[in-house]
């Protein structure tokens, strides 16, 4: 029996027909367009947004009186982000200060003593200019009765009488000498202690420079303008120095895309290209940037145990290879992206002479 179609049946077939066909075509059209942007660039969705990401440590240990952010916070270089307890400190810096008077008054007792000593060796040097001249004088005299004693004008015990007093005149001048010597001794013993006075003092004030330090290290102040990250402390708690208090994202400095690219990939790339990508979150958003540097190697090869193809059991895998990308654009737009977002990269193949030699050049090592 022979089958008729109704004019639905008519209509169906021709609606099934003509969506079946744009299908095709739709098809068509995107697979065309795919493999055109293969052919003129070079893409990769294995990439990620970058920027620094740094912890904020504490230089000093002690109870945390207040907490001063919040987390996603952003903060303005020098705001204050954390108080420390500082009373320790303060304690052993005001202990310090007070060594340093104590040997500020040492010091002046001792140049204090040094003129006085100084006084006294003056009057030691008068005794021996009078020591002297006594005993020039009893010198003359003994040569005198000597003289006498010859021409039998003096007795013999007159002549030793003036060698007894010549004797002591001599003992008198030699006193005098070594009394003058020894206040002499004296002001340079002070002196040479007075120096290490002042080293001492030099090594207080040296003390009291890190003392001061650690009391500036109790207020923690943002480094730069960013954003605070992850918060892990809270007011009344016990930290240590070296420990991550938090972390905040630098804005002061520029964005980039890690984009690993496949190792057959790199001979159509070059310093300078420019890039274009859209990130997952934003993909109606068209983002540039600007090819600065090639990793010295691939990303394999910086992981912990980096693989050993001498065992024996080599399987070639196509390596990739991490390609650096400025991000450029006006702030607002840099602000769009995250640190970890994942984008998809494009640089086109073919580019104009900007990046060809000497720009390549500029990167090369230097040989010897």
């Amino acid at each position: 029996m022979k089958r008729r179609y109704t004019v639905t049946d008519r209509l169906i077939t021709r609606i099934t027909g003509w969506l079946a066909g744009l299908t095709v075509a739709v098809l068509a059209v995107w697979g065309v367009r795919t493999l055109w942007d293969f052919h003129v660039a070079e893409q990769t969705n294995d990439a990620q947004v970058q920027e620094y990401v740094n912890p904020v440590i504490s230089r000093a240990g002690g109870f945390i009186v207040a907490v001063k952010f919040e987390e996603n916070e952003v903060v303005r270089k020098g705001d204050t982000l954390l108080l420390i307890d500082p009373r320790e400190y303060t304690i052993q810096q005001a202990q310090t200060e007070a060594a340093i008077e104590r040997e500020e008054a040492h010091l002046r007792v001792l140049a204090s003593n040094v003129q006085t000593l100084g006084e006294s060796a003056r009057a030691a040097s008068a005794q021996v200019t009078a020591a002297k001249a006594r005993l020039w004088k009893q010198q003359l005299d003994y040569n005198r009765y000597q003289k006498l004693t010859a021409e039998e004008s003096a007795t013999q015990q007159q002549l030793e009488a003036m060698q007894a007093t010549l004797d002591v005149s001599r003992s008198e001048y030699q006193a005098a000498q070594d009394t003058y010597a020894a206040a002499r001794s004296k002001i340079a013993d002070t002196e040479l202690e007075k120096g290490v006075v002042k080293a001492q003092i030099a090594n207080l004030r040296a003390l009291l420079d890190r003392h001061k330090l650690d009391v500036s290290y109790t207020t923690i102040v943002a480094p730069y303008d960013g954003r605070m990250g992850r918060r892990t402390v809270e007011a009344g708690q016990m930290i240590d120095a070296g420990e991550v208090l938090a972390y905040v994202v630098n804005n002061e400095t520029d964005k980039w895309v890690v984009a690993n690219y496949k190792e057959t990939q790199l001979a159509s790339l070059q310093l300078g290209d420019t890039a274009t990508f859209t990130a997952d979150a934003y993909p109606d958003h068209l983002f540039k940037g600007t090819i600065i540097s090639f990793s010295p190697a691939t990303g394999s090869s910086f992981s912990l145990l980096p693989p050993d193809n001498s065992t024996g059991n080599y399987v070639k895998i196509v390596q990739r290879v991490p390609v650096r990308i400025r991000v450029t654009g006006a702030r607002a737009e840099l602000d769009l992206l995250k640190v970890g977002m994942n984008v998809n990269v494009s640089v086109t193949k073919e580019q104009p002479p900007h990046a060809t030699g000497a720009t390549v050049a500029a990167q090369r090592p230097r040989r010897g």
